[in-house]
């Protein structure tokens, strides 16, 4: 099957959707990609899907735009071409390393063109700057955060580091290093109950390095903080441990470029237990009224959007915080930002950013005066991707050899 079949111009630009992923959110991205391929603008642009299996071996076909394929892995990824992104400027796309199962218009050599590509991963090694660095060693257009923030970002400690030496308030928090289990468990609980902001359980204990409230654990006693050390280092290298907002009140905004940056209605979300899990992240029902895609993630969630009973001010001061940390961090694309508000005395806390948030937050754009479109997003996403990347054209590389004639 050709991708540029259908009652659709041939010119128009192709943009291959990355996702997948060798990241325990691997699952989470399919569901990202499948919603932003299903509410791209066909007329202006060509989706071109590659999936990234988890032992890392990229695919490309338009199989990968069915729900249904996903459901007879790992053997269906064999029907399908096997593809690279080589790092050698001018390549032009993907380079065909080994044919399908199936019958194919690409065979092994062939370039698959693409113009634009759009990385639709969450978690290690796509949402972290790793895939970013190939972008850029490449250089292709890419969607998002560049490699700086995104590494930035990904990390929670670090990127809270940044955002208070910037003036923005932030959680006490202890990271806490896989390596250092060496000097034994005792060493780790003393560093962590030491520190003056951990003196009272409960303590929340989660990876620094991933997202959907994966390996995340609300911890009673030392006994429960070790247990939830050790659950980290099950998918991450380094825990941060912050202490626990009893009255917790969790809310969101998502904020993308613009002349400014520009943010959206915020939102709370709800769940359960007063803790957002995995499962009311992704497997709890919500209102599906309007839902732009066949896959559901993030916008499954209970939530309220734009709540009208939070004081204006406080929205107000939500928003102006998320443009400035924007500009800091040098985001671009369109992120989220998550804040904590301790309802016991009125404090906000920034939370953590997510560079490529699920869903791409259509939700709260959905809600913002003027309403935006997922796919007037997407649409301004790919335009901004393009742009950066001609302006990087004309940046002088080459000094020509002095040095080595000297």
């Amino acid at each position: 099957m050709s991708y540029s079949s259908g009652p659709y111009p041939q010119e128009r630009t192709r943009v291959a959707v990355f996702f997948g992923g060798r990241s325990v959110e691997h699952e989470i991205s399919v569901i990202t990609a499948l919603e932003i391929i299903s509410a791209m603008d066909v007329v202006k642009y060509e989706p071109v899907p590659v999936y990234i299996s988890i032992q890392g071996k990229w695919y490309c076909g338009p199989e990968l735009m069915q729900r249904d394929f996903y459901r007879r892995l790992p053997g269906s990824v064999h029907e399908l071409p096997e593809v690279a992104l080589l790092p050698i400027p001018g390549t032009g796309g993907l380079t065909v390393i080994a044919n399908g199962t199936q019958s194919s218009e690409w065979k092994k050599g062939d370039i698959i063109p693409v113009d634009t590509c759009f990385p639709a991963f969450h978690g290690q090694y796509g949402e972290d700057g790793c895939i970013q660095g190939l972008f850029e060693m490449a250089d292709v257009p890419y969607i998002g955060c560049r490699v700086l923030a995104s590494a930035v970002s990904m990390n929670k400690n670090m990127c809270k580091t940044v955002l208070q030496a910037n003036g923005i308030p932030v959680l006490p928090g202890v990271a806490v290093h896989k390596d250092e289990l060496k000097g034994g468990m005792a060493s780790i609980r003393d560093k962590v109950l030491n520190n003056p902001a951990m003196k009272t359980f409960p303590l929340f204990v989660k990876p620094s390095n991933l997202g959907s409230s994966i390996g995340v654990s609300r911890v009673q006693n030392a006994e429960e903080l070790e247990g939830g050390l050790m659950k980290v280092f099950r998918y991450d290298l380094e825990a941060l441990v912050e202490p626990c907002v009893t009255n917790l009140i969790e809310i969101n905004v998502s904020v993308r470029d613009g002349s400014e940056p520009e943010a959206s209605v915020v939102e709370i979300p709800n769940s359960q237990s007063g803790v957002l899990t995995y499962e009311d992240k992704y497997l709890r029902g919500g209102g599906k009224k309007g839902r732009p895609t066949q896959a559901q993630g993030m916008a499954s969630l209970v939530r309220v959007v734009d709540p009208s009973e939070l004081d204006p001010q406080l929205k107000d001061r939500i928003i102006t915080l998320a443009k400035k940390a924007f500009r800091v961090l040098g985001c671009s694309g369109l992120v989220r930002f998550d804040w904590m508000l301790d309802g016991a005395n009125g404090e906000l806390y920034f939370n953590e950013l997510n560079p490529f948030p699920g869903s791409l937050s259509y939700y709260l754009w959905d809600k913002s005066r003027p309403r935006r479109l997922y796919t007037e997003n997407l649409n301004d996403m790919i335009e901004q991707a393009q742009y950066r990347h001609l302006q990087k054209q004309d940046l002088v590389k080459d000094l020509g050899f002095k040095a080595l004639y000297r």
